[in-house]
């Protein structure tokens, strides 16, 4: 079972459950086409947001294979939500979960997302006890991409219009991160993992 002390604390974000009352916030994020460009949905009413938002106020936890905990990002500095991240728990039996990571386009490029995303690999190496943890992304998302090489992981695949996504056939990057490589990033000096 991982249920965390929230909020986790990063030297600029607070990672915190998802509220109620984060739907406008969230709402001016998911709304917006740049940022779901590489998504499996496209840009969300307010209706739809409230109805994804009443999901995320329940992923606090993992407790068992399938489960995942995605957590709002707020700038500890002002308390603006600027995107979210999650974790999720895929395998049991292979001790592999999956990492992954939204930020509003006004705070991109600030290292937001690698900041916030070291606190997920933290928790499903250092608390899960997870062997594997995988990023993927739309092939074309140079962005996403770049955040996950930061991060120490691996490029593994590029799958060629492996999906049918909104229309259109699209490749997608996989990248991965193992306990042992983990470990070796946390001990290099300097280092910051999580």
């Amino acid at each position: 079972m991982l249920r965390p002390d929230y909020p986790l604390e990063t030297d600029r974000l607070l990672l915190r459950p998802f509220r109620e009352d984060d739907l406008d916030a969230l709402h001016d994020i998911e709304r917006r086409p740049e940022v779901t460009r590489f998504l499996y949905w496209g840009p969300r009413t307010l209706e739809e947001v409230r109805e994804a938002l009443g999901r995320r106020t329940a992923m606090t936890s993992i407790a068992k294979e399938g489960d995942a905990i995605r957590l709002a990002a707020d700038l500890r500095a002002t308390g603006a939500l600027v995107g979210d991240v999650n974790l999720q728990w895929h395998s049991e039996e292979h001790r592999q979960g999956e990492i992954g990571f939204v930020v509003h386009p006004d705070h991109q490029g600030r290292g937001y997302a690698v900041e916030s995303a070291r606190v997920m690999l933290a928790l499903g190496f250092d608390e899960l006890g997870l062997h594997r943890i995988v990023g993927r992304a739309d092939g074309r998302n140079t962005a996403s991409e770049t955040v996950m090489q930061r991060l120490g992981m691996r490029r593994e695949a590029h799958l060629v219009e492996n999906e049918f996504v909104k229309g259109e056939w699209t490749d997608e990057v996989i990248y991965a991160l193992l306990d042992r490589e983990w470990e070796q990033l946390r001990s290099r000096p300097g280092a910051r993992p999580s």
